[in-house]
């Protein structure tokens, strides 16, 4: 699955988890059975070669309507901030639902 994140840096290991509007790179993850296979980064979210199921935010107030135009779902990380914070939550299942 790709997961998109939007990020404040393309450094794997220092990059943190921002909102939207303050976003400087996005991160495209792929991850199968728990493990990060791939990333890329692009300043343009939608500028990636490969079409991303799920998107990330930092909370319920981020304007997601674009992701959810393209059926992306849609997961808030209300605590996780840094990349394996993020793919820990959302192997356990601990990332939310969006409230709408």
């Amino acid at each position: 699955m790709y997961v998109l994140i939007p990020m404040d840096s393309d450094d794997i290991e220092e990059a943190s988890l921002v909102k939207i509007n303050d976003v400087k790179v996005w991160a495209q993850l792929l991850i199968e059975e728990g493990k990060v296979i791939e990333i890329n980064h692009n300043i343009d979210k939608d500028a990636f070669e490969n079409y991303s199921q799920a998107a990330i935010v930092i909370d319920d107030n981020e304007y997601v309507w674009p992701f959810m135009e393209q059926n992306m779902m849609v997961l808030v990380a209300h605590t996780q901030r840094s990349v394996d914070d993020i793919l820990e939550a959302y192997m356990f299942k601990e990332l939310h639902d969006l409230a709408y």
